[in-house]
C-alpha cells in the first residue's frame, strides 16, 4: 500500500470528527414568541381566534394573551397583559373581558416589599388592597412558568395565583395522550388545572408539546354556553 494511502487511513481513524452544531432553540423561554390559535366548538366549528405572546424585557418578561370568539348572542373578547421578573414573580397584571352580557376588568399592581397588591377596577369600580404571598404569579405568568418547569421535568406545586383576586391552583399531570392538532396526531403531556376562588371553582385542561419550549398545543376551557378549545395553528 502506498504511504500516502496509509497516511490517509490514519488521518481518518485518529482525527476527531467535528460534530454538527445543535439546532438553535426557539420559542419561550429561549426567544420571544408569538403563538396563534383557532378557537373551536366541540364539534370542530371555528368560533374565532386567540394569540399568546412572550417578550424579553430589561426586567424579565412581558406576556400577553388575546381571545376573540363567540357564538350568536354570546361574544367572548378577552385581553390579558402581565409583567414579571426573571424569576417569574409578577409585578403587574391587567385584564379586560366580555363574556356575553358580562363585562369588566381590572389592573393589579404588586408591591413585593410589603407583600400586597393594589387592585383598580375598570370603569370606576373602585380600588382595593390585599395581602399576597411573596413571588405571587398571576394567571398568565403562571402559564409560562409552568412551561419552563415542564421543560426541566417538573410540574409546579399547588400554590396561590392572582386573577382579579387570589385563587388556589393545583396542576395535576394526567398522562401523555395523542391528540389531533392541525389534522395531525401529536404526542402531548396533559395537565389538569383546578382553580378555587372565594366563590368559584374552575377546571380545565392544557396539552403541551414535547418540544424544548413545551408549546401549548390545545387548551380546553368551559364557559357558560359550553366548552371552548384553543388549538395551535402551525
Amino acid at each position: 500500500m502506498k504511504s500516502s494511502a496509509v497516511l490517509g487511513l490514519l488521518l481518518i481513524t485518529f482525527i476527531p470528527r467535528v460534530a454538527a452544531p445543535a439546532p438553535a432553540l426557539t420559542g419561550f423561554p429561549f426567544t420571544d414568541e408569538t403563538l396563534n390559535y383557532n378557537v373551536n366548538w366541540p364539534s370542530g366549528l371555528n368560533l374565532g381566534e386567540g394569540r399568546l405572546q412572550s417578550k424579553h424585557t430589561d426586567a424579565g418578561w412581558s406576556f400577553e394573551m388575546t381571545l376573540n370568539a363567540g357564538v350568536p348572542g354570546y361574544a367572548v373578547k378577552d385581553s390579558y397583559t402581565a409583567h414579571a421578573n426573571a424569576d417569574f414573580c409578577s409585578s403587574d397584571f391587567s385584564r379586560q373581558f366580555l363574556h356575553g352580557a358580562r363585562k369588566g376588568g381590572e389592573t393589579e399592581t404588586i408591591d413585593r416589599s410589603h407583600e400586597t397588591v393594589s387592585r383598580v377596577t375598570l370603569n370606576g369600580g373602585g380600588t382595593s388592597e390585599f395581602a399576597i404571598p411573596d413571588c405571587i404569579k398571576d394567571a398568565l405568568t403562571l402559564l409560562f412558568y409552568t412551561r419552563r418547569e415542564m421543560g426541566q421535568g417538573r410540574v409546579p406545586p399547588a400554590q396561590q395565583m392572582l386573577f382579579g383576586g387570589l385563587y388556589q391552583v393545583t396542576l395535576d399531570y394526567a398522562g401523555a395522550p395523542m391528540i389531533k392538532v392541525a389534522d395531525k396526531q401529536v404526542q402531548s403531556d396533559e395537565l389538569v388545572c383546578s382553580l378555587k376562588g372565594a366563590s368559584s371553582i374552575l377546571q380545565f385542561e392544557i396539552y403541551f408539546a414535547r418540544d424544548p419550549a413545551r408549546t401549548p398545543l390545545l387548551v380546553s376551557v368551559p364557559l357558560a354556553v359550553g366548552k371552548f378549545s384553543m388549538e395551535l395553528v402551525r
